[in-house]
Protein backbone atom coordinates (compact mmCIF):
# COMPACT_ATOMS: atom_id res chain seq x y z
CA UNK A 1 0.00 0.00 0.00
CA UNK A 2 1.42 3.93 -0.70
CA UNK A 3 0.52 6.91 1.67
CA UNK A 4 -2.83 8.53 0.37
CA UNK A 5 -1.54 11.13 -1.89
CA UNK A 6 -2.01 14.46 -1.40
CA UNK A 7 -3.38 17.00 -4.19
CA UNK A 8 -0.81 19.81 -3.62
CA UNK A 9 2.84 18.97 -1.72
CA UNK A 10 3.75 22.73 -1.60
CA UNK A 11 7.38 21.60 -0.93
CA UNK A 12 7.38 21.20 -4.39
CA UNK A 13 7.73 25.00 -4.85
CA UNK A 14 11.37 24.76 -2.74
CA UNK A 15 13.31 23.19 -6.06
CA UNK A 16 11.37 25.95 -8.08
CA UNK A 17 12.73 28.40 -6.08
CA UNK A 18 16.21 26.77 -5.87
CA UNK A 19 16.22 26.91 -9.77
CA UNK A 20 15.56 30.57 -9.91
CA UNK A 21 17.88 31.26 -7.16
CA UNK A 22 20.49 29.90 -9.74
CA UNK A 23 19.29 31.14 -12.45
CA UNK A 24 18.97 34.54 -11.48
CA UNK A 25 21.70 35.46 -8.35
CA UNK A 26 24.74 36.33 -10.49
CA UNK A 27 25.33 37.62 -13.50
CA UNK A 28 28.23 36.71 -16.25
CA UNK A 29 28.70 33.79 -18.60
CA UNK A 30 31.08 31.79 -15.55
CA UNK A 31 28.09 31.48 -13.33
CA UNK A 32 25.36 31.16 -16.18
CA UNK A 33 27.44 28.22 -17.41
CA UNK A 34 26.94 26.87 -13.33
CA UNK A 35 23.92 27.65 -13.31
CA UNK A 36 21.76 26.27 -16.78
CA UNK A 37 21.69 22.83 -15.82
CA UNK A 38 20.88 22.77 -12.13
CA UNK A 39 18.68 25.27 -12.39
CA UNK A 40 16.48 24.29 -15.23
CA UNK A 41 16.78 20.53 -14.02
CA UNK A 42 15.33 21.93 -10.45
CA UNK A 43 12.24 24.06 -12.22
CA UNK A 44 11.12 21.66 -14.50
CA UNK A 45 11.02 18.81 -11.56
CA UNK A 46 9.51 20.98 -8.68
CA UNK A 47 6.49 22.19 -11.33
CA UNK A 48 6.43 18.56 -12.64
CA UNK A 49 6.06 17.80 -9.23
CA UNK A 50 3.14 20.25 -7.90
CA UNK A 51 1.60 19.85 -10.98
CA UNK A 52 1.65 16.35 -11.73
CA UNK A 53 2.49 14.46 -8.34
CA UNK A 54 3.57 10.78 -8.33
CA UNK A 55 5.90 10.29 -11.75
CA UNK A 56 9.11 8.55 -10.90
CA UNK A 57 11.26 10.59 -13.28
CA UNK A 58 9.73 13.61 -10.99
CA UNK A 59 11.34 12.64 -8.28
CA UNK A 60 15.02 11.53 -9.77
CA UNK A 61 15.82 14.39 -12.08
CA UNK A 62 14.71 16.33 -8.90
CA UNK A 63 17.47 14.56 -7.19
CA UNK A 64 20.17 14.10 -9.87
CA UNK A 65 19.34 18.17 -10.44
CA UNK A 66 20.27 18.33 -6.44
CA UNK A 67 23.68 16.26 -6.63
CA UNK A 68 24.63 18.54 -9.96
CA UNK A 69 24.02 21.47 -8.07
CA UNK A 70 25.84 20.92 -5.27
CA UNK A 71 28.99 19.94 -7.32
CA UNK A 72 28.75 22.80 -9.46
CA UNK A 73 28.41 25.29 -6.57
CA UNK A 74 31.99 24.85 -5.82
CA UNK A 75 33.40 26.27 -9.49
CA UNK A 76 30.31 28.95 -9.34
CA UNK A 77 32.45 30.55 -5.74
CA UNK A 78 34.84 31.85 -8.54
CA UNK A 79 32.15 33.28 -10.81
CA UNK A 80 30.23 34.94 -8.51
CA UNK A 81 30.95 35.14 -4.18
CA UNK A 82 31.50 32.18 -1.41
CA UNK A 83 28.02 33.32 -0.41
CA UNK A 84 26.23 33.29 -2.90
CA UNK A 85 27.30 29.93 -4.34
CA UNK A 86 26.65 28.49 -0.55
CA UNK A 87 22.81 29.72 -1.32
CA UNK A 88 23.20 28.02 -4.37
CA UNK A 89 24.83 24.99 -2.65
CA UNK A 90 22.31 24.94 0.33
CA UNK A 91 18.81 24.99 -1.83
CA UNK A 92 20.13 22.21 -3.99
CA UNK A 93 20.78 19.89 -0.40
CA UNK A 94 17.59 21.08 0.32
CA UNK A 95 15.52 20.32 -2.82
CA UNK A 96 17.83 16.60 -3.06
CA UNK A 97 16.24 15.98 0.51
CA UNK A 98 12.86 17.66 -0.85
CA UNK A 99 13.33 14.50 -3.78
CA UNK A 100 14.36 11.57 -1.56
CA UNK A 101 10.83 12.32 0.66
CA UNK A 102 8.50 12.45 -2.57
CA UNK A 103 10.34 9.24 -3.76
CA UNK A 104 9.39 7.42 -0.04
CA UNK A 105 5.83 9.15 0.16
CA UNK A 106 5.07 7.82 -2.95
CA UNK A 107 6.54 4.48 -2.74
CA UNK A 108 4.12 1.34 -2.68
CA UNK A 109 4.72 -0.54 0.85
CA UNK A 110 5.06 -4.09 -0.16
CA UNK A 111 3.75 -6.78 1.76
CA UNK A 112 6.01 -8.49 3.97
CA UNK A 113 8.13 -5.23 3.84
CA UNK A 114 9.07 -2.64 6.61
CA UNK A 115 8.10 0.60 6.28
CA UNK A 116 11.31 3.17 5.64
CA UNK A 117 11.97 5.50 8.66
CA UNK A 118 10.63 8.98 7.34
CA UNK A 119 13.33 11.22 8.76
CA UNK A 120 16.39 13.83 7.35
CA UNK A 121 18.75 10.58 7.26
CA UNK A 122 16.81 8.01 5.23
CA UNK A 123 15.33 11.22 2.24
CA UNK A 124 18.92 11.86 1.70
CA UNK A 125 19.76 7.82 1.06
CA UNK A 126 16.35 7.64 -1.23
CA UNK A 127 17.42 10.49 -2.96
CA UNK A 128 21.08 8.98 -3.55
CA UNK A 129 19.21 6.09 -5.41
CA UNK A 130 16.94 8.36 -7.04
CA UNK A 131 19.54 10.54 -8.32
CA UNK A 132 21.47 7.14 -9.61
CA UNK A 133 18.44 6.36 -11.46
CA UNK A 134 18.25 9.64 -12.73
CA UNK A 135 21.34 8.58 -14.49
CA UNK A 136 20.75 5.56 -15.63
CA UNK A 137 17.75 6.64 -17.19
CA UNK A 138 19.66 9.31 -18.72
CA UNK A 139 22.21 7.48 -20.61
CA UNK A 140 20.06 4.20 -21.39
CA UNK A 141 19.89 3.52 -25.14
CA UNK A 142 16.67 3.06 -25.16
CA UNK A 143 15.02 0.87 -27.95
CA UNK A 144 13.42 3.57 -30.43
CA UNK A 145 12.93 3.58 -34.58
CA UNK A 146 14.11 0.80 -36.54
CA UNK A 147 15.45 -0.82 -33.27
CA UNK A 148 12.33 -1.09 -31.47
CA UNK A 149 10.69 -2.37 -34.69
CA UNK A 150 13.61 -5.13 -34.86
CA UNK A 151 13.33 -5.99 -30.94
CA UNK A 152 9.27 -6.63 -31.42
CA UNK A 153 9.27 -8.43 -34.32
CA UNK A 154 12.09 -10.34 -32.64
CA UNK A 155 10.48 -10.60 -29.25
CA UNK A 156 7.74 -12.98 -31.45
CA UNK A 157 10.78 -15.34 -33.16
CA UNK A 158 12.06 -15.86 -30.09
CA UNK A 159 8.54 -17.17 -28.12
CA UNK A 160 8.40 -19.43 -31.22
CA UNK A 161 11.95 -20.72 -31.05
CA UNK A 162 11.89 -21.32 -27.04
CA UNK A 163 8.35 -22.97 -27.53
CA UNK A 164 9.97 -25.19 -30.25
CA UNK A 165 12.62 -26.20 -28.31
CA UNK A 166 10.71 -27.07 -25.06
CA UNK A 167 13.01 -24.51 -23.10
CA UNK A 168 9.78 -22.50 -21.58
CA UNK A 169 9.08 -26.31 -19.45
CA UNK A 170 12.33 -27.40 -19.54
CA UNK A 171 14.49 -24.44 -18.65
CA UNK A 172 17.92 -26.44 -17.52
CA UNK A 173 18.00 -27.54 -21.00
CA UNK A 174 18.36 -24.18 -22.12
CA UNK A 175 21.88 -23.65 -20.22
CA UNK A 176 25.15 -25.79 -20.76
CA UNK A 177 27.57 -26.64 -18.26
CA UNK A 178 30.75 -24.91 -19.26
CA UNK A 179 34.11 -26.69 -19.39
CA UNK A 180 36.69 -25.15 -17.52
CA UNK A 181 38.66 -23.11 -19.22
CA UNK A 182 42.21 -23.98 -21.01
CA UNK A 183 43.80 -21.02 -21.66
CA UNK A 184 43.49 -19.11 -18.19
CA UNK A 185 46.48 -17.08 -17.45
CA UNK A 186 46.91 -14.90 -14.75
CA UNK A 187 49.23 -11.68 -14.62
CA UNK A 188 50.22 -9.44 -11.83
CA UNK A 189 48.14 -6.30 -11.52
CA UNK A 190 47.68 -3.22 -8.87
CA UNK A 191 44.00 -0.86 -8.23
CA UNK A 192 43.11 1.15 -5.44
CA UNK A 193 46.69 0.28 -3.54
CA UNK A 194 46.55 -2.82 -3.71
CA UNK A 195 48.30 -5.83 -5.51
CA UNK A 196 46.27 -8.86 -7.31
CA UNK A 197 46.29 -10.95 -10.08
CA UNK A 198 44.16 -10.58 -13.23
CA UNK A 199 42.72 -13.69 -14.68
CA UNK A 200 41.62 -13.88 -18.17
CA UNK A 201 40.51 -16.58 -19.97
CA UNK A 202 38.18 -17.30 -23.32
CA UNK A 203 34.45 -17.20 -22.75
CA UNK A 204 34.04 -19.75 -25.62
CA UNK A 205 30.00 -19.06 -25.02
CA UNK A 206 28.16 -19.50 -28.02
CA UNK A 207 24.39 -18.70 -28.38
CA UNK A 208 22.15 -20.72 -29.79
CA UNK A 209 21.94 -20.04 -33.47
CA UNK A 210 18.16 -20.82 -33.41
CA UNK A 211 17.41 -17.35 -31.43
CA UNK A 212 17.62 -14.33 -32.73
CA UNK A 213 20.37 -12.11 -32.19
CA UNK A 214 22.50 -14.74 -31.78
CA UNK A 215 24.53 -13.74 -34.66
CA UNK A 216 24.96 -10.17 -33.75
CA UNK A 217 25.78 -11.38 -29.77
CA UNK A 218 28.50 -13.34 -30.79
CA UNK A 219 30.03 -10.62 -33.18
CA UNK A 220 30.62 -8.92 -30.25
CA UNK A 221 34.53 -8.91 -29.74
CA UNK A 222 35.59 -7.69 -26.40
CA UNK A 223 32.94 -9.16 -24.99
CA UNK A 224 34.66 -12.97 -25.81
CA UNK A 225 37.25 -12.70 -23.21
CA UNK A 226 36.72 -13.61 -19.65
CA UNK A 227 37.88 -11.03 -16.90
CA UNK A 228 38.71 -11.63 -13.36
CA UNK A 229 40.51 -9.54 -10.53
CA UNK A 230 42.04 -12.50 -8.01
CA UNK A 231 43.29 -12.27 -4.49
CA UNK A 232 44.58 -16.17 -3.27
CA UNK A 233 46.06 -16.78 -0.14
CA UNK A 234 49.64 -18.49 0.35
CA UNK A 235 48.64 -22.35 0.25
CA UNK A 236 45.86 -24.37 -0.30
CA UNK A 237 42.74 -25.25 1.62
CA UNK A 238 41.29 -21.45 2.34
CA UNK A 239 37.50 -20.69 1.15
CA UNK A 240 37.09 -18.75 -2.32
CA UNK A 241 34.20 -16.06 -2.30
CA UNK A 242 33.15 -15.75 -5.83
CA UNK A 243 31.84 -11.49 -5.88
CA UNK A 244 29.51 -10.34 -8.28
CA UNK A 245 29.60 -6.92 -9.05
CA UNK A 246 26.64 -4.95 -9.72
CA UNK A 247 25.35 -2.90 -13.10
CA UNK A 248 27.92 -0.53 -14.43
CA UNK A 249 30.28 -1.67 -12.50
CA UNK A 250 33.47 -4.16 -13.32
CA UNK A 251 36.12 -1.81 -12.77
CA UNK A 252 38.66 -2.61 -10.20
CA UNK A 253 38.82 0.77 -9.02
CA UNK A 254 34.74 0.32 -8.28
CA UNK A 255 35.03 -3.13 -7.74
CA UNK A 256 37.67 -3.55 -5.23
CA UNK A 257 36.29 -0.87 -2.80
CA UNK A 258 32.83 -2.24 -2.98
CA UNK A 259 33.98 -6.10 -2.01
CA UNK A 260 36.60 -4.53 0.55
CA UNK A 261 40.21 -7.12 -0.11
CA UNK A 262 41.21 -5.67 3.15
CA UNK A 263 38.52 -7.05 4.90
CA UNK A 264 37.39 -10.28 3.10
CA UNK A 265 41.17 -11.05 2.16
CA UNK A 266 43.65 -9.83 4.43
CA UNK A 267 41.46 -10.15 7.79
CA UNK A 268 39.04 -13.38 7.07
CA UNK A 269 42.11 -15.02 5.09
CA UNK A 270 39.57 -15.96 2.30
CA UNK A 271 40.12 -16.44 -1.65
CA UNK A 272 38.59 -13.93 -3.51
CA UNK A 273 37.42 -13.63 -7.54
CA UNK A 274 35.83 -10.69 -8.86
CA UNK A 275 34.72 -12.00 -12.04
CA UNK A 276 33.69 -9.22 -14.77
CA UNK A 277 30.00 -9.45 -15.88
CA UNK A 278 29.76 -9.39 -19.74
CA UNK A 279 29.47 -5.59 -21.27
CA UNK A 280 31.12 -4.25 -18.31
CA UNK A 281 34.41 -3.09 -18.02
CA UNK A 282 36.97 -4.12 -20.66
CA UNK A 283 34.40 -6.13 -22.05
CA UNK A 284 32.15 -3.09 -23.22
CA UNK A 285 30.92 -2.56 -26.67
CA UNK A 286 29.75 1.03 -25.55
CA UNK A 287 31.39 3.82 -24.54
CA UNK A 288 30.55 2.98 -21.11
CA UNK A 289 30.51 -0.49 -18.64
CA UNK A 290 27.40 -1.71 -19.06
CA UNK A 291 25.89 -0.35 -22.21
CA UNK A 292 23.36 -2.63 -23.30
CA UNK A 293 22.62 -4.99 -21.07
CA UNK A 294 19.77 -2.88 -19.20
CA UNK A 295 19.15 -0.80 -21.99
CA UNK A 296 15.69 -1.94 -22.57
CA UNK A 297 16.13 -4.27 -25.34
CA UNK A 298 14.83 -7.76 -24.57
CA UNK A 299 17.40 -10.04 -26.82
CA UNK A 300 20.61 -8.34 -25.18
CA UNK A 301 19.38 -8.74 -22.12
CA UNK A 302 18.44 -12.38 -22.78
CA UNK A 303 21.79 -13.16 -24.29
CA UNK A 304 23.73 -10.92 -21.95
CA UNK A 305 22.30 -12.96 -18.56
CA UNK A 306 22.64 -16.38 -20.45
CA UNK A 307 26.53 -15.66 -20.48
CA UNK A 308 26.86 -14.35 -17.39
CA UNK A 309 25.91 -17.52 -16.11
CA UNK A 310 28.16 -19.29 -18.24
CA UNK A 311 31.05 -17.42 -17.53
CA UNK A 312 30.08 -17.07 -13.89
CA UNK A 313 30.08 -21.24 -13.82
CA UNK A 314 33.35 -21.48 -16.24
CA UNK A 315 35.07 -19.26 -13.78
CA UNK A 316 33.96 -21.66 -10.88
CA UNK A 317 35.75 -24.54 -12.74
CA UNK A 318 38.22 -22.39 -13.10
CA UNK A 319 38.42 -22.50 -9.38
CA UNK A 320 37.90 -26.60 -9.21
CA UNK A 321 41.25 -26.78 -11.41
CA UNK A 322 43.20 -25.07 -8.47
CA UNK A 323 41.54 -26.90 -5.85
CA UNK A 324 39.14 -29.27 -6.49
CA UNK A 325 37.59 -29.60 -3.25
CA UNK A 326 37.83 -25.80 -2.95
CA UNK A 327 34.96 -24.43 -0.45
CA UNK A 328 33.15 -21.97 -2.69
CA UNK A 329 30.57 -19.43 -1.74
CA UNK A 330 28.94 -16.70 -3.36
CA UNK A 331 28.03 -12.83 -2.86
CA UNK A 332 26.07 -10.17 -5.05
CA UNK A 333 24.90 -6.75 -4.94
CA UNK A 334 22.29 -5.88 -6.91
CA UNK A 335 22.78 -7.30 -10.57
CA UNK A 336 25.30 -9.55 -9.05
CA UNK A 337 22.61 -10.48 -6.31
CA UNK A 338 20.43 -11.32 -9.34
CA UNK A 339 23.26 -13.41 -10.67
CA UNK A 340 23.98 -15.34 -7.46
CA UNK A 341 20.52 -16.15 -7.28
CA UNK A 342 20.19 -17.48 -11.05
CA UNK A 343 23.65 -19.46 -9.78
CA UNK A 344 21.95 -21.10 -6.95
CA UNK A 345 19.31 -22.24 -9.39
CA UNK A 346 21.72 -23.97 -11.90
CA UNK A 347 25.41 -24.68 -10.03
CA UNK A 348 25.71 -27.57 -7.96
CA UNK A 349 28.27 -27.37 -4.82
CA UNK A 350 28.64 -24.22 -3.68
CA UNK A 351 28.99 -23.96 0.70
CA UNK A 352 26.20 -20.63 0.05
CA UNK A 353 24.83 -17.72 -1.58
CA UNK A 354 24.01 -14.29 -0.77
CA UNK A 355 22.07 -12.41 -2.86
CA UNK A 356 22.25 -8.58 -1.98
CA UNK A 357 19.43 -6.28 -2.61
CA UNK A 358 18.91 -8.45 -5.95
CA UNK A 359 17.15 -7.67 -8.49
CA UNK A 360 14.46 -10.56 -9.03
CA UNK A 361 12.24 -10.19 -11.86
CA UNK A 362 13.89 -7.22 -15.12
CA UNK A 363 10.06 -7.08 -16.75
CA UNK A 364 8.80 -5.09 -13.74
CA UNK A 365 12.23 -3.73 -12.77
CA UNK A 366 12.76 -2.13 -16.26
CA UNK A 367 8.81 -1.59 -17.42
CA UNK A 368 8.83 1.40 -14.78
CA UNK A 369 11.14 2.98 -16.13
CA UNK A 370 10.18 3.01 -20.27
CA UNK A 371 8.88 6.10 -21.10
CA UNK A 372 4.84 6.04 -21.91
CA UNK A 373 5.53 6.29 -25.81
CA UNK A 374 7.89 3.69 -25.57
CA UNK A 375 5.34 1.18 -23.42
CA UNK A 376 2.61 2.11 -25.52
CA UNK A 377 4.04 1.24 -29.04
CA UNK A 378 5.43 -2.16 -27.32
CA UNK A 379 2.22 -3.03 -26.07
CA UNK A 380 0.55 -2.50 -29.56
CA UNK A 381 3.04 -4.34 -31.30
CA UNK A 382 2.27 -7.41 -28.46
CA UNK A 383 5.37 -6.99 -26.40
CA UNK A 384 3.42 -6.34 -23.70
CA UNK A 385 4.92 -6.90 -19.57
CA UNK A 386 3.74 -10.42 -19.10
CA UNK A 387 5.34 -11.19 -22.57
CA UNK A 388 8.59 -9.68 -21.24
CA UNK A 389 8.71 -11.83 -18.27
CA UNK A 390 7.95 -15.22 -20.44
CA UNK A 391 10.53 -14.57 -22.64
CA UNK A 392 13.12 -13.65 -19.74
CA UNK A 393 12.06 -16.91 -17.90
CA UNK A 394 14.96 -19.37 -19.42
CA UNK A 395 17.12 -16.63 -17.27
CA UNK A 396 15.20 -16.12 -14.36
CA UNK A 397 16.84 -16.82 -11.02
CA UNK A 398 13.33 -18.14 -9.46
CA UNK A 399 12.50 -20.28 -12.84
CA UNK A 400 14.25 -23.37 -11.34
CA UNK A 401 14.17 -24.89 -7.11
CA UNK A 402 17.78 -23.67 -6.05
CA UNK A 403 20.44 -26.19 -5.64
CA UNK A 404 21.13 -25.57 -2.17
CA UNK A 405 19.63 -25.95 0.79
CA UNK A 406 17.61 -23.20 2.19
CA UNK A 407 19.94 -22.40 4.90
CA UNK A 408 22.41 -22.17 2.75
CA UNK A 409 20.83 -18.94 1.03
CA UNK A 410 20.86 -15.71 2.41
CA UNK A 411 19.06 -11.96 0.91
CA UNK A 412 19.57 -8.66 2.06
CA UNK A 413 17.50 -5.89 0.98
CA UNK A 414 17.18 -2.29 1.93
CA UNK A 415 13.30 -0.65 3.19
CA UNK A 416 14.24 2.54 1.58
CA UNK A 417 15.91 1.15 -1.55
CA UNK A 418 14.37 3.43 -4.93
CA UNK A 419 16.71 1.28 -7.55
CA UNK A 420 15.59 -2.41 -6.34
CA UNK A 421 12.22 -1.87 -4.80
CA UNK A 422 11.60 -4.33 -1.48
CA UNK A 423 9.08 -6.16 -4.13
CA UNK A 424 12.44 -7.39 -6.07
CA UNK A 425 13.40 -9.52 -3.05
CA UNK A 426 10.70 -10.84 -1.62
CA UNK A 427 9.55 -12.33 -4.95
CA UNK A 428 13.29 -14.14 -4.40
CA UNK A 429 12.65 -15.30 -0.55
CA UNK A 430 9.15 -16.80 -1.65
CA UNK A 431 11.15 -18.76 -4.06
CA UNK A 432 13.59 -19.79 -2.15
CA UNK A 433 11.16 -19.64 1.48
CA UNK A 434 13.60 -17.54 3.31
CA UNK A 435 13.69 -14.35 5.71
CA UNK A 436 14.81 -11.20 4.29
CA UNK A 437 17.72 -9.48 6.31
CA UNK A 438 15.96 -5.84 6.07
CA UNK A 439 18.31 -2.87 6.76
CA UNK A 440 16.70 0.90 7.21
CA UNK A 441 18.42 2.31 4.09
CA UNK A 442 18.93 2.51 0.51
CA UNK A 443 20.42 0.59 -2.59
CA UNK A 444 23.64 2.59 -2.29
CA UNK A 445 24.04 3.01 1.21
CA UNK A 446 24.10 -0.89 2.39
CA UNK A 447 28.12 -0.91 3.01
CA UNK A 448 28.33 -1.10 7.40
CA UNK A 449 24.74 -1.78 7.84
CA UNK A 450 24.37 -3.83 10.93
CA UNK A 451 21.82 -6.74 9.36
CA UNK A 452 24.35 -6.58 6.29
CA UNK A 453 27.20 -7.63 8.06
CA UNK A 454 25.40 -9.98 10.39
CA UNK A 455 24.12 -11.49 6.81
CA UNK A 456 27.12 -12.18 5.01
CA UNK A 457 28.90 -13.35 8.38
CA UNK A 458 26.41 -16.00 9.22
CA UNK A 459 26.64 -17.09 5.34
CA UNK A 460 30.06 -18.17 5.95
CA UNK A 461 29.27 -19.01 9.59
CA UNK A 462 26.91 -21.61 8.93
CA UNK A 463 28.85 -23.10 5.55
CA UNK A 464 31.78 -24.14 7.97
CA UNK A 465 34.36 -22.01 7.08
CA UNK A 466 36.84 -21.04 9.21
CA UNK A 467 37.46 -17.58 9.33
CA UNK A 468 40.51 -15.55 10.41
CA UNK A 469 40.06 -13.70 13.38
CA UNK A 470 36.37 -14.00 13.38
CA UNK A 471 35.90 -11.76 16.34
CA UNK A 472 36.08 -8.64 14.15
CA UNK A 473 32.83 -7.61 11.82
CA UNK A 474 32.89 -7.75 8.06
CA UNK A 475 32.52 -4.87 6.39
CA UNK A 476 29.89 -5.25 3.62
Amino acid sequence: MSSAPRYRDWLSLLPITAGLYWLLAADGKGWLLCALLPGILLIASGAASLLWPGEGKITQYMALAGVLGLILSLPAIFAASFVTALGAAALSIASFLVAGRFSLLGAPVAAGAPEPPMDLKTYAKAALDEALLGYFVTVAKLPHGAVAERMCAEALKLEAALAESGCYYNVADFHQTPPPPTDARLNPARGVGRDFERLRFTSGFVPDAKLPGAALWSAHVPNRECYASVFRQKGHGRPWLLCIHGYRMGIPFLDLRLFAPHILHDRYGLNLVLPVLPLHGPRRIGRQSGDHFLDGDLLDLLHAETQALWDLRRTIAWIRTQEPAAQIGVLGYSLGGYNAALLAAHEPGLDFVVAGIPVCDFASALWRHIPPAQRAYYVEQGLDQDRYRRLLHVVSPVALAPKLRAQHLYIFAGSADRVVPPDQPLRLAKHWGRPINWFPGAHLTFRGERAVVRCIEDAMVGAGWALRESSQPVEA
